[in-house]
């Protein structure tokens, strides 16, 4: 019984309320965050993708966002396949999915996906495991993604996805 209290008072997660006034969301990270910023090609148009990521219990936690050139469905169905097929891709799995609802900071929800999915990644074919949501929100798209190298308990998957609000 020691090692369950020991288990639940460990410091590999110290979760921190992060507002990304930026990009429209506030999320809670098990760690201080790191930031990047790539440039990805959606549908034939260049977009610019951050990321914002934290590790901690062997997982990486990670919001990443899309920001559209305007509000077109289209364009923001392409964005959406995109990350839905390329966090695949990465895994070479077949995601289970199922539409969700994401919160927003000031009351009410928005449509959005649910993803998890286990599969071989890096050089090493390691398994991994992933739980991703995925929105459109305005001109942004997100990703909000917890990888990692074992099934995470459900508690700290649950503080992460509970905690994502947009703007």
């Amino acid at each position: 019984m020691a090692g369950v209290v020991l288990m639940a008072c460990s410091p590999t997660f110290d979760w921190r309320t992060i507002m990304n006034n930026d990009k429209g969301y506030t999320v809670d990270l098990p760690a201080k965050p790191g930031t990047d910023e790539r440039t990805i090609d959606i549908a034939g148009t260049q977009m610019k993708m951050s990321m914002q990521t934290a590790e901690a219990g062997h997982a990486v936690f990670a919001v990443g966002t899309v920001m559209l050139p305007g509000d077109d469905p289209q364009v923001q169905r392409a964005a959406l396949d995109f990350l839905r097929t390329g966090l695949a891709r990465n895994l070479g799995a077949t995601p289970e999915s199922h539409p969700t609802q994401i919160p927003l900071a000031a009351g009410g929800q928005v449509p959005g996906i649910e993803m998890a999915f286990s599969g071989k990644a890096g050089p090493q074919q390691e398994m991994r495991t992933l739980h991703a949501r995925l929105v459109v929100h305005g001109r942004h798209v997100y990703q909000a993604a917890v990888i990692a190298d074992r099934e995470l308990p459900a508690e700290q998957l649950d503080q992460f996805f509970q905690s994502f609000k947009l703007y």
